[in-house]
């Protein structure tokens, strides 16, 4: 086998996997786009949308799992707001690093594919190297998509997405008898156990906007993100969350706001009633610490029981078990 001959085909290879990942060259068939989105952000309702990232578009995995393939720091879009488009190749490395590694430790998370380096300079407080993510998502759809869809579409819109999602996310719910209010249930079932993840691991978010609120339960958004060296519920890591809103300790009730800001989306199509709709969906969000509560006592006793098993198997001790 020729060696060299082999080298150069893999540098080859690498070079048109940079030419694809760095936005170069568009995969046949792709429309990108950069989506549209509103959202709280520190209690405070904007519209948003991707100022920095590029959906390239939707793709089938073999096991025929429908996933989002995006740019993150690929460029100007339509809702840059005055900023660069762009990304630090430092920021980018930790994206990818933290998001890997919240998959090992089995907590539901976007995955990061790759990051190529621009050759271009980004100012932020310094001048930096410029790279790109390419992030894989079960979807990018998210609270502040349902936000944006009530507040600048029309019931029709609203309507479609709703039926979207459900045939993407949760098709066990197509033919219940009131999808939106199930849709509420169901996001707000994966968000307790998301939210349950992190407190096990100590990973303070930052930033829960609800504009970075997955309606699919995953963990995205990788910027300001920390995870915990000493316990201590008040720590924060947002250089901008001065009162500590998205503190650790505050993570689960942030959780239910942001769901409250869902049901509120919702509302025209849980009833068209919308006193009996803020009533159903009021009391579903009044269960959240009942249901939180029981998670969370259950992920405490599964963390105490691996530990009891990993000290007997070291001969720390025996376990007798009373029944």
């Amino acid at each position: 086998m020729d060696l060299a001959a082999v080298d150069f085909q893999r540098e080859e290879e690498l070079e048109q996997l940079a030419v694809l990942f760095s936005g170069n060259q568009v995969p046949s068939g792709a429309r990108p786009l950069a989506q549209a989105y509103a959202g709280h952000q520190f209690g405070n309702f904007t519209k948003l949308g991707d100022g920095r990232a590029i959906l390239i578009g939707e793709h089938l995995t073999a096991a025929g799992k429908r996933v989002d393939i995006q740019l993150k720091g690929a460029g100007i879009t339509p809702y840059s707001r005055g900023g660069d488009g762009r990304a630090t190749r430092k920021a980018m490395l930790r994206e990818y690093l933290i998001s890997e590694a919240m998959h090992a430790l089995g907590i539901p998370s976007s995955r990061s594919l790759a990051v190529v380096e621009t050759g271009e300079q980004v100012w932020r407080q310094e001048k930096e190297s410029g790279a790109i993510l390419t992030r894989v998502m079960s979807s990018h759809l998210r609270v502040g998509t349902f936000q944006y869809a009530r507040h600048f579409l029309d019931v029709s819109a609203l309507q479609a997405l709703l039926t979207y999602t459900i045939e993407r996310h949760y098709p066990e719910l197509r033919d219940v008898s009131n999808p939106a209010l199930a849709l509420l249930e169901a996001v707000m079932e994966r968000q307790i156990q998301l939210v349950v993840h992190w407190l096990r691991v100590g990973f303070i978010h930052g930033v829960m906007n609800t504009d970075n609120m997955s309606i699919c339960g995953e963990t995205f958004d990788y910027g300001p993100c920390a995870f915990l060296n000493t316990y201590d519920p008040a720590t924060v890591f947002s250089s901008i969350d001065s009162q500590g809103r998205y503190a650790f300790g505050n993570q689960p009730g942030i959780a239910q706001w942001n769901l409250a800001a869902l049901a509120g989306a919702l509302l025209p199509l849980v009833a068209t009633d919308e006193k009996q709709a803020t009533e159903l969906c009021t009391a579903l969000l009044n269960d959240f610490p009942r249901r939180f509560t029981a998670a969370q006592w259950e992920m405490y006793a599964h963390k105490m029981v691996s530990q009891a098993l990993k000290k007997r198997d070291k001969g720390f001790f025996k376990i007798s078990w009373p029944f």
